[in-house]
């Protein structure tokens, strides 16, 4: 997007590293390390993701073969458009290829693993720790990736539908210090908010998280659970059974 001078400018910094100013001052660039972004072939390559017009099928899926076709297209964009000296110059171009499933879950579990980071340094006594089960990582990873837009709105997804009704259960004084929350999925997307351990000691399950958090503690299957079940546009609350 910027001016055609630019390249000109970039043309003798990557032929002799120096720049000449203005006051006849030289600058020494042979220590620097260039690095160019660029959308250049974008709407091309979202016609290969989506299919383009007509009767072809939605990429669900990605596949080697439509990687190449994607560095093609972004490679040809960019020597539609930059000078063939220009090109020579450049030691290398990257195209970043689509994210597959495998890289999609641990952008999840990355993800997550920043929101129980943001519980357990919050301010105040207000630390649990919380787990979700497959069903609901494979509901977040349906609700916010997709192959056009890769994990972009993987984080909004995530704030939707596991930050604010935790939020909303401290704020009420459902969950509280040390608690240890499962969340499910009930149906096709309405999850649920358990309350498997009441006021267990925050270390405790900061030594079990990881490894073991994926089940429940075994001092909170002899203890008193509680249910929360939240559906998308209500309020989640809770409701005590014995």
């Amino acid at each position: 997007k910027a001016s055609d001078s630019l390249w000109q400018l970039l043309l003798g910094i990557l032929d002799k590293a120096t720049l000449t100013l203005g006051d006849n001052r030289r600058v020494d660039l042979s220590q620097c390390i260039i690095i160019m972004t660029s959308n250049l072939g974008a709407g091309e390559m979202t016609g290969l993701v989506d299919g383009g017009m007509g009767f072809a099928t939605h990429v669900t899926e990605v596949d080697s073969k439509l990687d190449e076709k994607i560095s093609r297209t972004a490679i040809d964009a960019a020597r539609r458009k930059f000078t063939p000296e220009f090109m020579n110059r450049i030691d290398k171009v990257v195209v970043f290829k689509t994210l597959r499933p495998e890289h999609l879950t641990q952008i999840l579990e990355i993800e997550l693993g920043m929101v129980q980071q943001r519980i357990l340094q919050a301010a105040g006594a207000n630390q649990f720790v919380f787990t979700c089960t497959q069903k609901v990582k494979d509901f977040l990873l349906q609700e916010g990736t997709d192959p056009r837009y890769g994990a972009r709105h993987l984080k909004r997804a995530i704030e939707r539908n596991i930050v604010f009704p935790l939020a909303n259960l401290v704020a009420t004084g459902q969950v509280k210090l040390g608690d240890f929350v499962r969340i499910d999925i009930a149906g096709e997307s309405r999850l649920t908010f358990v309350k498997e351990a009441e006021g267990a000691m925050v270390p405790v399950l900061l030594e079990r998280y990881g490894a073991a958090a994926v089940a429940p503690p075994a001092a909170a299957r002899a203890g008193k659970t509680v249910n929360a079940r939240r559906e998308f546009g209500a309020n989640p609350g809770l409701a005590e059974t014995k």
